[in-house]
């Protein structure tokens, strides 16, 4: 059939993410049969609370992410999923998802388990995914561009390159091109000459240099000014800078990984960044997921920060409290994994004895402008029962609304169902939307629970 000719493992969506088709080899992939009509995020996403594929697609946007989905007898296995959009006419009118089976993490107890990774650590399949990639493209001498937010391990992931590459015994030098003016940051690059200008005593080689034999990590690549960018954009094609003041070239062998934490297609069409600087910089790309995308990370993540402190003497935590573990786990950390260890680290210096209480942390852990009454509430465990104490399906229709920004109709799509089926389930959980704000658009509204 020609489906199955096109893709092996493949599900055929339509608009709505809705099964039209599906291969044999699909079937055997997901574990059950599939029927058509289906939502494809209920089939792929089961009751799971995150759901990054699902919101993705339901944005309209190509995906590829891994899932776990059990295995018959017990355990689980972990999908590859690839999903690209149909479009007609300029209308997207469908998708299709391409599924496959990743066999390298072993056993289903190895997928379990928490993995340390060159100064990561992870409980989350799609983090597993990054660092799989991480370890295949260190062994080819090529270049790797890195996207994730602020705080998520980009300078951690590109010395993972260099460990891991036969470069290992070389230099790693790192550079943060957001951080200098122009001027600045091409002396620092490339090096300069004696007189130069004003204040260059002495020849300086540059990171370039200074890096010959090993790797460069250029972060925040997509700050870097045009003017350097071609000149960057030279140096990968001849493999020699030219310092500033100077005249001859200097051969340098290095291997560049660059870091961003926005879209360098998007600063492309923008203007703001080289299309053949682009294309020469990801060959190899590379995503961290933020951590509210593997909210499962929190509690390990938040295990070892408390381990390292405890280490560094003084105040001892035995545990956390279970109302301070929900407000970490409820915190959508904008600043990632440097924000979650900020606020630890807040809590040992604020708070007293062996238990780590709410009151510890920083207000906005706690809830976003808090009052100091609900806040003085907190500070003695008494979070209201609906903040913490809510069920599974409340939580994900909560995280489906807020994935969506507040609209209804994404948020279904990522939850699998039917707009009406979402509205009749939030009124019946008495997950009630508040009032918009003055110039809100009235559907993209917050939502809490209880009566108004």
């Amino acid at each position: 059939m020609a489906l199955e000719d096109l893709g092996g493992a493949t599900l055929l969506l339509d608009s709505r993410l809705r099964v039209v088709r599906a291969t044999e080899a699909a079937e055997a992939a997901v574990g059950i049969s599939i029927p058509r009509g289906v939502s494809a995020s209920k089939l792929l996403c089961g009751e799971a609370a995150n759901r990054p594929i699902a919101e993705a697609l339901a944005r309209g946007e190509p995906v590829t992410g891994v899932i776990e989905r059990p295995r018959r007898g017990g355990g689980s296995r972990t999908l590859i999923v690839r999903g690209s959009p149909i479009e007609r006419g300029g209308k997207r009118v469908g998708w299709i998802l391409s599924l496959s089976l990743d066999e390298r993490s072993g056993t289903d107890d190895a997928l379990r388990e928490p993995l340390y990774f060159h100064g990561l650590w992870t409980v989350a399949p799609g983090m597993r995914r990054a660092f799989h990639v991480i370890e295949r493209a260190a062994l080819r001498d090529t270049t790797v561009l890195i996207r994730g937010e602020t705080g998520t391990g980009k300078e951690l992931a590109a010395r993972a390159i260099h460990e891991l590459s036969p470069r290992s015994a070389g230099p790693f030098a790192a550079i943060n091109c957001a951080a200098l003016p122009a001027t600045l940051l091409e002396s620092e690059l490339f090096g300069h000459v004696r007189g130069a200008f004003t204040g260059a005593v002495r020849d300086q080689p540059g990171f370039f240099r200074a890096a010959d034999g090993g790797t460069i990590f250029l972060d925040e690549v997509a700050e870097m000014p045009l003017e350097l960018q071609a000149k960057l954009l030279r140096v990968l094609e001849t493999r020699a800078v030219i310092p500033v003041g100077g005249r001859e070239q200097r051969p340098v062998d290095v291997r560049i990984v660059s870091a961003t934490h926005q879209s360098l297609r998007q600063a492309v069409e923008e203007g703001r960044f080289r299309s053949d600087l682009m294309y020469r910089l990801r060959v190899i790309p590379i995503s961290l997921p933020p951590l509210r995308r593997r909210l499962e990370d929190v509690r390990l993540i938040t295990q070892k920060v408390v381990e390292e402190l405890n280490a560094q003497g003084g105040r001892q935590v035995a545990r956390i409290s279970p109302v301070a573990m929900a407000a970490l786990e409820r915190h959508p950390w904008p600043g990632n994994v440097r924000e979650l260890r900020n606020a630890l680290e807040y809590a040992y210096v604020i708070g007293d004895g062996p238990i780590l209480q709410p009151g510890d942390l920083p207000v906005e852990i706690l809830e976003p402008g808090a009052s100091l009454d609900f806040g003085a509430a907190i500070q003695t465990n008494a979070m209201p029962p609906a903040q913490v104490d809510e069920s599974p399906e409340v939580k994900r229709i909560r995280s489906a609304l807020e994935r969506a920004g507040g609209h209804r109709e994404r948020a279904a799509q990522i939850l699998g169902i039917s707009r009406v089926t979402l509205w009749r389930r939030m009124r019946e959980l008495e997950l009630r939307p508040e009032g918009p704000r003055e110039g809100a658009d009235p559907i993209v509204t917050p939502f809490r629970i209880g009566s108004p």
